[in-house]
């Protein structure tokens, strides 16, 4: 194990330990999406609010994305209304007024196969058989 590696590891193990009871995943369909931006003169903000309805259960998810850059506009990938998508995010800690409100951290847009930040597909794929305990051909 390089350098490197030892780095990377110690990062994911220090955030998993820092956040590992909060993390949380959901997929859906978008209910609701609403884009906040401003800028200031070099300084860029983006809020974007999101309601989603899960495959599973009767509820309904609320998430927020919120993102501040230095001189670029902070990127984002297209999401609309109807769209099939999974989030990977934190939830809101307890006694907070945000409790209830995910706090995304990476969106995968599976209606138009884009994602936030790049992944490896494959990954995904594979964790989805495990969960499910049935190998698909």
């Amino acid at each position: 194990m390089g350098f490197k590696d030892k780095f990377n590891k110690y990062f994911q193990d220090s955030y998993y330990q820092k956040y590992g009871d909060r993390i949380a995943s959901t997929s859906g369909t978008v209910v609701s999406v609403k884009y906040h931006e401003k800028n200031y003169i070099l300084f860029h903000t983006l809020v974007v609010d999101m309601v989603l309805k899960p495959d599973a259960g009767k509820g309904i998810v609320k998430a927020k994305y919120k993102k501040k850059k230095f001189f670029k506009k902070v990127p984002f990938i297209a999401v609309s209304m109807g769209h099939k998508i999974m989030l990977m995010g934190l939830k809101g800690i307890k006694g907070n007024k945000d409790a209830d409100i995910l706090q995304i951290q990476n969106i995968l847009n599976l209606t138009t196969k884009k994602d936030l930040v790049p992944i490896d597909h494959s990954l995904l794929k594979k964790s989805r058989q495990q969960a499910s305990g049935r190998p698909r051909h």
